[in-house]
This record gives structure tokens, C-alpha cells and sequence, in this order.
């Protein structure tokens, strides 16, 4: 899976085609796409088709020939009612991103170069690779009340197979993500600085193999773009501190990768959290581009 060769920071906000290994290989026939999901059955699509699906979709015209609409069960009520688009053509299939929040798509079996990824954001549309492509609707899932977990579906690029076609339900109101809702990182506060500087090297484009910023790393890139002031982050502890409150914010209580450490589920929470905050776009490129010009201006 390939960004059309060049490198899209996590964070941006560019609106950009994807080009997911070139053109799409599927054999001598016409490509058809398998669609699968947890609580879902297959969806076949096949030239000339094409499918949206969300937590509610739902077209104004009504049903068409060639389109079907698909609602996620269990979706979070902050996922998008129409979040995005599959669509099947006569030598390729694409994906078309249209919710506002952000997904993460990769290819797993016969990308160029071997399996790739990107992060998809709203207007984006990516070619799909032949083989198994696999999407991750970051926290789409409800599992209880303020609990939520990733969404996962998978798109099989290949030239064979009938179809399956699914029923359209009632519609429903979009509502905001669980940390947008709660209002819990302040722009310019102390953890929102925090998150800026520990999501870094993904904003920048810096993710080959990121390494996580120490405490005394976050600490001089926060001194460095408030021009000497940066609370009391010279404290390891207090760095630590704001880290887990960001942490609470992007993962949840379910999720907390801190909580995850303590089980011995996962060895690098802070590399956990830095590249969820980009994901999840808490913190955005065009934020780390603001304090960075802010602090040549004035510096």
C-alpha cells in the first residue's frame, strides 16, 4: 500500500488520492470485493457497484440500482451516519472516505513492498490492493456506557464469487466523539502541549521506526515553542502525569494502554499513546506547524 510515493503525516488534514499499490492486479476477470465485519454478514460487491454503510446511512432518493447501504451494528453514536463508500469498477475498487472522523486502512497479503497503511480523513479516497485490506474505525465500537473499542472490517480484492446484499434501517442523528463530547483536552493547555510533543514524530512524518520522546524531550519542545515557559514539565513526574491524562482521553477507560502495561499486554504505552493521539488527530500537523512558526516569529 502506497501514498501516490509520497509521505502523508498521520495528522494532516490534506485531502489527498491514495493509491494503494498502483493499479489493481485481480486476474483475468473483473474485480469483486468480499465484505466482512464482527456482527456482520459477507457482503459480495461487484463491477459496477457500489456500497456506502456507517452507523445510519441513508440516501434522500432512496434505494438505487447498484447501491447498497450497510449499517454497522454496535456502532459508537460518535461515528459518522454515512462513513464511507466502496466502490467497484471494471479493472479496480476504491475506497472513499466521507466521515469526520478518521479510520485506518491497510493492505495485508499482496500489497508492493509488503503490508502498508494509512490513515484515512474526510474527502480521501484510496485505491484498494488485490488480497485482503483491512479497515480500522478508530473507537467505532460501543461496548457499554462511555466504553468503546476499535471497529474492524476487511475488503477481499479478488475476481470471483456471487453476491450477498443487506437491508437498510431507520436513520439516526450523528454524534460527536466520546473527547470532542467531553471537552477534555483544552488547545494550548499543558496536555495539549504534551500530546504535541509526544505525537511528533508521526506529525511530522517521522514513522519509519518513531521512537517515543523521553520526558526531557517533551519538556525542551515544550520550552522551546512557549519561549522559556513550560509549566513545571521540567518534573519528570508531572510529564508522566499529563501523558496519562491524554491517554485516558484518546484510548478510554477500556483501552488505557497504561492499564494495558500493568497487565502485561503491552511493552511501550508512551509509543501506544503518541501514535493513537496522531491517529485519532487530538493533535494535529498543522498544529505542530503553528507553534513551531509561533516560536521562530517570536523567538
Amino acid at each position: 500500500m502506497t501514498v501516490s510515493n509520497v509521505r502523508t503525516p498521520l495528522g494532516s488534514a490534506r485531502k489527498v488520492a491514495c493509491s494503494l499499490g498502483g493499479r489493481l492486479a485481480v486476474g483475468s476477470g473483473m474485480p469483486q470485493v468480499m465484505v466482512r465485519g464482527n456482527d456482520l454478514h459477507p457482503v459480495m460487491l461487484g463491477p459496477g457497484e457500489r456500497m456506502v454503510f456507517g452507523r445510519d446511512p441513508h440516501s434522500p432518493e432512496g434505494p438505487r440500482p447498484g447501491r447498497l447501504e450497510l449499517r454497522l451494528p454496535g456502532c459508537a453514536p460518535h461515528v459518522s451516519g454515512t462513513l464511507a463508500e466502496v466502490v467497484v469498477g471494471a479493472e479496480a475498487a476504491w475506497l472513499r472516505w466521507m466521515g469526520a472522523g478518521e479510520g485506518r486502512l491497510s493492505s495485508l497479503l499482496d500489497a508492493p513492498g509488503g503490508a502498508r497503511r494509512v490513515t484515512l480523513i474526510q474527502g480521501m479516497t484510496a485505491l484498494l490492493d488485490a488480497g485482503k485490506n483491512e479497515l480500522v474505525v478508530l473507537a467505532g465500537k460501543r461496548v457499554g456506557v462511555d466504553l468503546y473499542t476499535d471497529l474492524l472490517m476487511t475488503f477481499s480484492v479478488h475476481a470471483e464469487l456471487p453476491a450477498e446484499r443487506p437491508a437498510t434501517p431507520m436513520h439516526h442523528d450523528t454524534e460527536l466523539k466520546p473527547h470532542v463530547r467531553k471537552g477534555q483536552l483544552t488547545r494550548h493547555s499543558k496536555e495539549w502541549y504534551v500530546a504535541l510533543a509526544l505525537a511528533e514524530p508521526w506529525l511530522a512524518g517521522d514513522d519509519d521506526s518513531p521512537f517515543p520522546p523521553t520526558n526531557r524531550r517533551i519538556y525542551e519542545r515544550i520550552l522551546h515553542w512557549r519561549r522559556g515557559d513550560a509549566w513545571n514539565l521540567e518534573r519528570p513526574q508531572r510529564v508522566d502525569d499529563a501523558i496519562r491524562t491524554v491517554s485516558q482521553i484518546a484510548f478510554g477507560e477500556l483501552a488505557d494502554p497504561y492499564s494495558e502495561a500493568r497487565n502485561g499486554r503491552i511493552q511501550n504505552p508512551r509509543f501506544a499513546v503518541g501514535k493513537r493521539v496522531a491517529e485519532y488527530r487530538l493533535v494535529t500537523a498543522e498544529d505542530l506547524d503553528e507553534v513551531e512558526l509561533a516560536a521562530r516569529t517570536q523567538g
